[in-house]
């Protein structure tokens, strides 16, 4: 007498297809929390996520495995899944990109498409790699938020024009606000610089002409979630 059962679980798959199934969705997975964890740039890097990462490639293929062929049992997980909420924002697009790429593995494992999810996962991570460590898509020149408080009632429309035409290749006004109770207004804008070095410079003479207020230089957001 078999103690464990270990003959068909049903008609459609065996204790060695779960077996399988669960072992290879998590390298796999585990391989692609790895190739998201080389890759991350910015501060939003958490071990959690990459976590989730593996838990959902292995989830994926053994829902898959489930489901197989049958329509009705797919139509009753879909009612089943409908009723989870996710309340965390996604900081950043290419984690949605490595949620469905983790998706995409599990699914192709549990419908026990081995050599395929291997494959793509191999390949899919080779082209992630290659365009980060490239830079592929950056812009030549980043922008860079300029924030500046002025007296409130300073002229502001063209107070830095000399400055900016000096320091930057590009800047725009992104908005004007009331603080402090109307006692100061904040500045924001869009500044490309021409030279990096000459950023402490910039930001001198930027002070020089609010009167020595605040002035906040975000030099890095287009690589940093803020």
């Amino acid at each position: 007498m078999d103690i464990f059962n270990l003959q068909d679980l049903t008609t459609e798959f065996t204790v060695m297809d779960v077996v399988l199934v669960l072992t290879l969705s998590f390298a796999l997975s585990a391989f692609i929390g790895w190739i998201y964890q080389i890759t991350h740039r910015g501060t939003s890097y958490t071990q959690s996520f990459v976590f989730t990462l593996v838990m959902n490639g292995m989830i994926v293929a053994l829902v898959m495995l489930i489901v197989g062929s049958n329509v009705a049992r797919a139509f009753s997980l879909v009612g089943a899944l409908s009723i989870i909420r996710f309340r965390n924002a996604v900081k950043e697009t290419r984690d949605v990109g490595f949620i469905f790429f983790s998706m995409a593995i599990g699914m192709a494992i549990g419908t026990r498409f081995y050599l395929l999810g291997t494959i793509a996962a191999v390949v899919i991570s080779l082209v992630v790699v290659l365009m980060t460590r490239l830079n592929w898509f950056a812009r030549e020149s980043a922008t860079q938020i300029l924030r500046v408080h002025i007296p409130n009632g300073a002229p502001f429309d063209s107070l830095f024009d000399r400055v900016f035409v000096k320091y930057t290749h590009a800047s725009e006004l992104i908005s004007v606000d009331s603080i402090q109770s109307g006692t100061m207004t904040e500045l924001i804008y869009s500044v490309g610089l021409k030279k990096s070095a000459q950023m402490q410079d910039f930001l001198a003479e930027i002070r020089k002409l609010n009167g020595d207020n605040k002035v906040t230089l975000i030099a890095g957001y287009n690589g940093t979630d803020l």
